[in-house]
Order: C-alpha cells, then sequence, then structure tokens
C-alpha cells in the first residue's frame, strides 16, 4: 500500500508531467519522421522501377520497329525465360497473348495504356495460388499490339515493411527509455522536496535551528532553500 502511495506521489510530480509532455512530443516528431522517411522510401523504389521499366518500353518498340512484330515476340520469350526476370507480355490488338511469362491479369489492364499497379500471376503458377503485386506499363504499338512490362514489388513492400517495423522498435525503446529517465529524475526531486518538507516541519514545531538541505547543484530547488536558510538566518 505504501509502494502504491509513493508510485502516486511520484506521477504528480511536476518533473515527471514534464517528461511525459517531452516524450509524448518526441514520440510523435520521431514517428512523423520515420514515416516519412518511409514513404520517401517506397516513393524513390516505385520512381526507380517505373524509370528501368519505361527503358525497356523503349527497347521493346526499337526491336519492333527494326524488325517487326516477329523479333519483338523473339526478343520478348528469351527474355521472359531469365530467372528471376521481369514481366513481359505482348498480345494481339483483341488482347491475345502472343510471347511472355504473365500467366493471368485482372480485367482492363491491357486497355489502360501508362503505368499502374496491378495484381498478377505468371504462365507457370496455378490458378489457386497467391497473386503477386507488380507495377507495369502498357504501351500500345502504331499496329495496335500491345506490350506490357513490369515488375514485382515484393522487394519494395519488403524495405517498406522492414522500415516501419524499425520505426516501430525504435519508437517503442525512445518511449521506455523516457519512462525509466522521467522515474529517475522525479524520484530524485521528490527525495529532495521531502526532506525539504520534514525540515519545515521541524522548523514549524518550534524549532528554528533547522535549515534546508542543499545539494550543491545550483538548481532552483537549492536557490529556494538557500534563500529560505538565510530568511531563517535573519529570524
Amino acid at each position: 500500500m505504501r509502494s502504491l502511495t509513493a508510485l502516486g506521489k511520484l506521477f504528480r510530480t511536476t518533473a515527471f508531467k514534464l517528461t511525459l509532455v517531452y516524450l509524448v512530443v518526441f514520440a510523435l516528431f520521431a514517428a512523423f519522421l520515420l514515416g516519412y522517411f518511409a514513404l520517401n522510401t517506397r516513393r524513390l523504389f516505385t520512381e526507380q522501377i517505373t524509370q528501368a521499366v519505361d527503358i525497356e518500353i523503349a527497347g521493346l518498340s526499337d526491336q519492333y520497329n527494326a524488325g517487326g512484330i516477329r523479333r519483338l515476340t523473339q526478343v520478348v520469350e528469351a527474355r521472359a525465360r531469365r530467372p528471376g526476370s521481369n514481366l513481359y507480355l505482348v498480345t494481339t490488338p483483341s488482347g491475345d497473348g502472343l510471347a511472355g511469362n504473365v500467366g493471368s491479369l485482372p480485367t482492363g489492364i491491357l486497355d489502360k495504356p501508362g503505368v499502374t499497379e496491378t495484381v498478377y500471376r505468371r504462365i507457370e503458377e496455378g490458378e489457386t495460388s497467391e497473386p503477386h503485386r507488380a507495377l507495369v506499363r502498357v504501351y500500345q504499338l502504331p499496329s495496335g499490339f500491345k506490350i506490357l512490362v513490369g515488375r514485382d514489388l515484393e522487394e519494395r513492400e519488403r524495405l517498406y515493411d522492414v522500415v516501419l517495423e524499425a520505426g516501430k522498435w525504435s519508437t517503442a525503446a525512445v518511449i521506455v527509455l523516457g519512462l525509466l529517465g522521467g522515474f529517475f529524475v522525479a524520484r530524485r526531486v521528490l527525495r529532495r522536496v521531502d526532506a525539504m518538507t520534514e525540515t519545515t516541519r521541524t522548523i514549524m514545531g518550534g524549532d528554528l535551528s533547522g535549515r534546508l538541505p542543499v545539494a550543491g547543484s545550483s538548481d532552483e530547488l537549492d536557490r529556494l532553500a538557500l534563500n529560505l536558510n538565510e530568511m531563517l538566518d535573519r529570524i
């Protein structure tokens, strides 16, 4: 029961309340900073993927211009068979696949030229497998044939999750260390206040020889104790 009372006194101290205020402000700032860093990391990663996809689209378009649809499908098939390859798909104007490693896409993706994020499955994966997420660009050739080039976003999402997880643990560590520091500071201040309180009770009891303790730190409590001691000396 006495320990609960002591904790209650500790929680009510100004030092502990100020520690909590600064801790909340710092934790919010740290969370904002880490969130900003995570989002910007994700954005930069997306920009890099988009640039790489655009370069591949331009190269495949040059292959088509140089050798027609036959050469384009040969190049796409060769690239699609590489281990860990990007996503490739060449379709007819009606949407029938001619070459590539993309097995399934949501309806309407090939009808939207430009960059988009979507889910997909590779040809070697069954319909029961979990779909993956990718950033893809759809480009329509002058003849109506379409090229899709994309890159899986698993690495981007993994990096984003790592940054967020690190941010959570860092914020938790800051909160724990801040609370421990608040306990230490508040307990130290409370001990000095209790010592001053005991001395003032002795003085109020008629013993004017008592003096408030001075820690020698020259802080506000020391200045208060010195002033009161000087007043008692004059009395």
